[in-house]
């Protein structure tokens, strides 16, 4: 398969298959939220909540783009997904999959709503850095721009959560009449047919933003393991024209062979050196080309590299450009927007996941949704407050919960489900009697695992991907 001996196709196909249990236990492990409210208020039976939850997840991955799965890809620097030797690749994955699946069986075993996008994405820090320590990488680094985005959008989503939560079941209460709203549920009995509809809603729209932003992590690991184990195949999407992004080169290096490099700073000078070298670069290796398959694996991984790098410098040239222009009149605003686009065009061929990868962990995080819900139900409906939960404010919470996590995705930014909602949650107890209103114990305990998550992940998967690659050398 893929031109790997069998050895090395039977550990691709246990990479593959971690990722995929890994999605599995997301499914279960974290989409219990989104069905905590309706199965709780007795919305829904248990069976249709996750059924229905699990279709929804499904759709969710399948539609919602790919811009959280590149950025997972990002985290990692360039150099340790195409190291020459395939089974430091495979240590590295392995390191970083095992690690988060204990964790997240863990947490989950214990009734605890922890984060699978924490975990996974402590994994990859863990890896990352150890990657940096080894000899001969000093002048390697993580990409801390992404690395900066992906923790502000995970410490500051719980805040979010909570606040805008309480600040609607404020709303609510004030304005909102129908007193059955702020009711519990009684045993046994479904909800008036409105506050059904209106919490199978919210909890289908979580469902679904769940499976736009949780969903692509799978994607994302699995890009991971292909890049990084068969990079010949896919460090770049093969399925595209080699012929249409020569000319899109060819297109973009005449574009900036006009710029009066005469002007520019020594910094300036050497951004500007990294666009017109790595377009002259690739424009050579594209001659006479036809299809992607005749590129050796070198040279698919440096087309990677090149345009990763120049993707890295496109707002610094982009900033140079302007200050050019504004000092020294020479281009245009227009001339300037036509070579960020064009260069910005070319992230096509390495920002990509087949079909068949979307597919598969869209698959598993479906069927992870309809197993495993119970313990993760039983703490969000009825030990994050004192007082159990009522239609109000479960449909708040998820509602709050969804629309955070809809807009994460639409920015590319990976956030927790479980934090989200588990803080919504607090917010909508908090809206009622106060702080004393919340079962500290419960909320000490999610806050422990909250903090504990990225150190844990961060050094355990740190130390395997080091004692893996030693074995595996």
């Amino acid at each position: 398969m893929f031109g790997l001996d069998p050895w090395l196709t039977f550990l691709l196909i246990v990479c593959l298959a971690s990722a995929v249990i890994f999605e599995f236990i997301n499914g279960f492990h974290d989409t219990a939220n989104a069905v905590a409210t309706v199965i709780y208020t007795h919305s829904l039976k248990p069976l249709y909540a996750v059924v229905w939850s699990g279709i929804w997840n499904f759709i969710g991955v399948y539609v919602g783009g790919i811009a959280v799965a590149m950025g997972i890809v990002k985290l990692l620097p360039m150099e340790i997904l195409v190291d020459q030797n395939v089974y430091h690749s495979i240590a590295m994955v392995l390191a970083l999959v095992l690690t988060a699946v204990i964790w997240n069986l863990g947490t989950w075993y214990m009734g605890l709503p922890c984060s699978s996008s924490h975990t996974l994405i402590g994994s990859i820090f863990g890896v990352g850095i150890a990657f940096l320590l080894l000899p001969g990488n000093e002048d390697v680094a993580l990409n801390w721009v992404k690395v900066k985005d992906v923790g502000l959008s995970l410490m500051i989503s719980p805040v979010i959560g909570f606040g805008l939560a309480l600040f609607l079941m404020i709303l609510m209460k004030r304005y909102v009449k129908n007193e059955s709203l702020f009711q519990e549920p009684a045993p046994g009995q479904p909800p008036p047919r409105l506050i059904r509809s209106i919490l199978i809603l919210t909890s289908t729209t979580l469902s679904f933003s769940h499976g736009s932003n949780d969903g692509q992590k799978g994607v994302g690991l699995t890009m991971i393991i292909l890049i990084s184990i068969i990079p010949t195949y896919f460090a770049i999407d093969k399925s595209q024209d080699p012929r249409v992004m020569l000319k899109e080169i060819t297109t973009a290096r005449q574009s900036i062979a006009v710029v009066d490099t005469t002007k520019f700073e020594p910094v300036e000078m050497a951004t500007y050196k990294v666009f017109s070298t790595s377009l002259a670069n690739m424009e050579g290796m594209l001659l006479n080309v036809n299809d992607f398959h005749q590129l050796t694996a070198d040279q698919s991984i440096t087309i990677r590299k090149n345009i990763l790098m120049m993707s890295k410098k496109t707002e610094d040239f982009y900033t140079e450009l302007n200050h050019l222009r504004k000092k020294d009149k020479v281009l245009t605003t227009a001339q300037i927007s036509k070579i960020k686009s064009e260069i910005t065009h070319l992230k096509k061929y390495t920002e990509y996941a087949p079909w068949w990868v979307i597919f598969m962990i869209s698959i598993a995080l479906g069927l992870g949704t309809m197993v495993g819900w119970k313990r993760i139900v039983i703490t969000v409906g009825e030990k994050i407050g004192k007082t159990h939960i009522t239609y109000a404010q479960g449909m708040t919470a998820e509602l709050v919960a969804a629309m955070s996590i809809l807009t994460s995705t639409q920015l590319g930014l990976p956030v927790s489900t479980t934090h989200v909602l588990s803080s919504g949650v607090a917010g909508t107890m908090v809206a009622g009697k106060g702080l004393k209103n919340l079962r500290k114990k419960t909320v000490k305990n999610i806050a422990i695992a909250w903090l504990v998550t990225l150190p844990f992940t961060i050094v355990v998967s740190g130390a395997l991907f080091l004692l893996l690659r030693f074995l595996f050398s």
